[in-house]
């Protein structure tokens, strides 16, 4: 196996409380950590450890936003990424918009696997990898909590509600990570320093997509209702009595 393109996005930390602007048309970034999603952290972090195994040759890292989306990208490369592509664009983009820009760079590249995170932080959408393997049309393996690599064969073990479930794809094909497959490095000051150094390429996202409209538009932000307090009840002909004077019992 050659490469490994692995796709990445920028989101605010996940240690960060989200606030939503107070007229309501999104949430509040300016001052805030952003950070590469969690989830996207988890795939760079297998497609390091497969080519230190001798699996791959090179890593790529690629995410989809404005210039400051440099910042996640220098954390992949500082990782241990070989070589990072930013698509530039100051509007927000959808998952299929972002599939298809993907697909672009997958013919570009040429890549014999690709991986990401099975879903965002921000939107919980969890479809851009599994569009990017239907418009490629190649297999796709999704939730892996475990990936193996033989030749041109990809093994993939994912949590389902019976059990475990393993499946086997050929490669090229498109994997989305879950949180258990395993534990990205800690990034040291040396690391980040020789990132600096490793080649970054920008490309603008109308040459690879024609269409770059958004098709999902938010309307509307706002904060989850307060829970209302807690009552103690003393027995439990109370607690029923409580529960049929809110309509949840009859």
């Amino acid at each position: 196996m050659e490469k490994i393109l692995v796709c990445i996005k920028r989101v605010v930390d996940y240690n960060v409380r989200i606030r939503v602007k107070p007229d309501g048309t999104g949430v509040v970034t300016d001052g805030v950590k952003m950070s590469v999603n969690p989830f996207d952290e988890i795939a760079v972090e297998e497609a390091l450890r497969l080519r230190e195994a001798g699996k791959a040759s090179e890593v790529i890292v690629a995410t989809i936003g404005d210039s400051e989306s440099q910042q996640q990208l220098r954390t992949g490369l500082a990782m241990g990424a070989d070589r990072a592509i930013l698509i530039e664009t100051a509007a927000g983009v959808d998952p299929l918009t972002a599939a298809h820009a993907f697909r672009a760079l997958v013919e570009q590249e040429n890549p014999d696997l690709v991986i990401m995170g099975k879903q965002a932080i921000d939107d919980d959408c969890n479809q851009t990898g599994q569009m990017l393997a239907a418009i490629w049309d190649r297999p796709q393996a999704t939730f892996a909590s475990k990936l193996e690599v033989e030749g041109s064969t990809a093994r993939v073990t994912r949590e389902v509600d019976a059990g475990l479930e393993t499946i086997e794809v050929d490669l090229p094909a498109v994997v989305t990570t879950d949180l258990r497959l395993n534990e990205p490095r800690y990034v040291k000051l040396p690391d980040i320093m020789k990132a600096k150094k490793k080649p970054l390429e920008t490309l603008q996202l109308a040459d690879l997509v024609s269409d770059t409209g958004e098709q999902i538009v938010a309307t509307h932000w706002a904060t989850p209702a307060a829970r209302s307090k807690g009552v103690m009840v003393s027995s439990v002909d109370e607690l029923l009595g409580a529960l049929k004077d809110k309509g949840l019992l009859a």
